[in-house]
Order: structure tokens, then sequence, then C-alpha cells
């Protein structure tokens, strides 16, 4: 599969939700979306990511963005990671790859010269058409929220 580019139109994803029920990004077709992938809850810089994006969503609201995070952690581990760091932002369980497949974030890892496979922790920004206006690939914590609100907000303009 040929990798997805700016422009290209967002694959159509419906996933099951953290606190029950499912998302489809169908049903946000009109608004911004803010779309991140990232390996695993409750890990150091995933934890991060997902608080950055909670303590703004009220900004990227503003902006008319929702954000929404996507792992192949099980609804019930979300709704627990949820939980347990107050997050308020939507995460949808990919426990078969389909959305990271389709979004092309499944991918070869190496960690201490072990390859296995992952989440390259990315970020997707969709506008309201559906196409996808910006992407993050590997991902750094630290400002990343932040400058993606920033490119919403650029995009509203």
């Amino acid at each position: 599969m040929a990798e997805l580019a700016e422009g290209d139109v967002a694959p159509e994803v419906s996933l099951p939700l953290g606190g029950g029920g499912t998302l489809a990004l169908a049903d946000l077709r009109g608004r911004t979306v803010v779309l991140y992938f990232y390996p695993k809850d409750n890990t150091e810089a995933c934890t991060a990511e997902a608080i950055d994006f909670s303590g703004l969503k009220k900004d990227f609201e503003a902006a008319g963005a929702s954000i929404v995070g996507v792992s192949p952690d099980n609804p019930k581990k979300h709704a627990n990671f949820a939980s347990k760091h107050a997050l308020s932002i939507d995460l949808l369980s990919d426990e078969e790859l389909k959305a990271a497949n389709a979004y092309g974030v499944w991918v070869e890892k190496s960690m201490y010269g072990r390859k296995y496979m992952g989440v390259e922790r990315t970020t997707f920004l969709i506008d309201g058409d559906g196409r996808i206006r910006r992407i993050w690939r590997k991902v750094r914590v630290k400002g990343h929220a932040a400058e993606v609100l920033q490119a919403v907000r650029d995009l509203a303009v």
C-alpha cells in the first residue's frame, strides 16, 4: 500500500471507544479531526501525549476540532487509562490493526537491536471534507499537542 500523503482522502475507520460504543470518522465529517496514533496505554510518552491533548481539548474544540487517539489496546484498557489520568479525549481501540494498517503506521521498529512490529507515533490532521491536511510522523511528544493546535488554528483561517 502506498504511504498516505497530505491531500489524500483519509481512510474511513470505525472502532470501539474506550468508554463504550463506537466512533466512525464519518461521524465527525464537517469538523476538523486530529487523529493520532500511539503505541500503548500507560507508557511514559503515550501518557504524556494523551495528557497534553486532554489539557488542550477546550482550545481544540474552540478551533472546531475533535481529538481522537488510536492504539491497539482494548476498550477496557483505554477506559482504565482515561480514568487513571483524567483524560478527556476519545480513545479508539484498534486491536485488529485495521486503522493502523490503513494509515500506514503499523511498521517494523527496532529497539536495542531487536526488530518488532509496532505503531509508529503519528498524527494526522483531517479537514471537514475528510482530506488529510498535515501529517506528523515519528512524533516527539514534547510540545507536539501545542504544535498541532496551531496547525488547526492555521487551517481555520
